[in-house]
């Protein structure tokens, strides 16, 4: 790199152009993408695997632990954004938080796992804003508070 003498210099300096980054599979021993899904409390831990469609959450049948038609909707959306719905069994341990934050943070994961198998898919999940984590968590209660902003109850007498 050129040393500069002058501000008048900047503005010759070669420019290169800069390259988009260049996204591979990311795969393990068997040949499944593996990706850690966050939200609120909850953590996912997700693998996706070619196959049948089957879906599994701590062992248990996804309409089983997810019963609200609300969490199994959340979860199916990378998937139905990107047409892969009966194309990948899906293993998936998720901890912490309630059911809605476990069902973000599966979101979270499968989107990261089919970004890591098929990294075409990257720009329409990144579009639909799956692959950013939702950083808002609850905030932590204050002293001389009832709760986070919440004062106590005001007594005249």
């Amino acid at each position: 790199m050129a040393t500069l003498q002058s501000l008048s210099d900047l503005g010759q300096q070669d420019e290169t152009p800069v390259e988009a980054p260049v996204h591979v599979q990311k795969l393990d021993a068997h040949g499944r993408a593996y990706a850690t899904g966050k939200r609120k409390d909850a953590i996912a831990r997700v693998w996706i695997k070619p196959g049948s469609g089957k879906i599994s959450v701590n062992g248990r049948e996804l309409a089983v632990y997810f019963a609200r038609p609300v969490l199994r909707m959340i979860m199916n959306q990378p998937l139905q954004l990107t047409n892969r719905v009966d194309q990948y069994d899906i293993q998936v341990t998720v901890k912490g938080g309630g059911l809605s934050g476990q069902a973000g943070a599966v979101r979270h994961g499968l989107s990261k796992a089919l970004t890591y198998y098929e990294p075409e898919l990257r720009a329409i999940l990144k579009k639909e804003g799956f692959l950013t984590r939702d950083s808002r968590i609850v905030e932590r209660k204050k002293y001389g508070r009832a709760k986070a902003r919440r004062s106590f109850q005001f007594s005249k007498r």
